[in-house]
């Protein structure tokens, strides 16, 4: 697969958080940051999503109303971009931070065109908070902002090494694809992002790649077009 242009990473919130499974692991998110910085400095334009998982999750309490729970999410997931923007800061890089609604002096408002900017000034992009609405899934906030961004590829950096057709935790015998197309991941329901954000994916023809974040080198490989995962395609436009 040839090297991206401009990319937008996904990274889960739980893989970050470590053996721990909730809050920040420094050395984590520190081997991430080594792993983008050598990317951005050759001059591929790097935005960033993250899940909230460490802190909160959807459905983390049935007492909560579902929007109310999913704002608890969004800001979950603006606590995780300023953290492991400032790690990336601490690397050596620069970066802002833009949300779908205020946060005070914390992040900046997001548009189109403030962003371009900060790729054209060499900038990391954290895009934080989702949609900015509920039962809308950070899958779905980062489809969104690739389309919006015309990003050439989304990298999808989970837990999971690729995309199989059932659950290898549960099944031994789970197969890996190496490539998938995205008609098939809806078809079979193959959970590479939820349903929304795939729909987007096909109509709006964004290709995904998927892979594990505890491979070594796994994202540098992807940044550079050597996905050691699962190469989800789209039909050409």
């Amino acid at each position: 697969m040839e090297k991206a242009k401009r990319v937008l990473l996904k990274l889960s919130g739980e893989a970050l958080a470590g053996p721990a499974g909730k809050g920040f692991d420094e050395a984590t998110v520190k081997a991430v940051a080594r792993q983008v910085k050598p990317s951005a400095e050759e001059g591929v334009e790097i935005g960033v999503v993250i899940g909230g998982g460490n802190f909160w999750r959807g459905r983390s309490s049935n007492a909560i109303d579902r929007p109310k729970a999913d704002q608890i999410g969004m800001l979950a997931t603006v606590m995780n971009c300023i953290y492991v923007s400032e790690i990336f800061r601490s690397e050596g890089m620069d970066t802002e931070i833009f949300t779908p609604f205020a946060c005070g002096t914390m992040t900046k408002l997001f548009s189109k065109d403030a962003a371009n900017q900060c790729f054209r000034e060499g900038k990391v992009v954290f895009f934080a908070g989702g949609t900015g609405h509920p039962y809308f899934s950070t899958d779905t906030g980062i489809v969104l902002r690739a389309i919006e961004m015309e990003a050439d590829i989304i990298l999808l950096a989970k837990a999971v090494d690729g995309v199989y057709d059932s659950d290898p935790r549960t099944n031994p015998d789970a197969k890996k694809y190496d490539t998938v197309s995205i008609g098939e991941v809806i078809e079979k329901k193959l959970a590479v992002v939820d349903l929304t954000a795939s729909i987007m994916c096909m109509e709006n023809h964004m290709p995904m790649a998927v892979f594990g974040l505890g491979e070594k080198d796994s994202i540098r490989k992807a940044m550079k077009g050597d996905i050691t995962g699962t190469v989800v395609t789209v039909d050409d436009k």
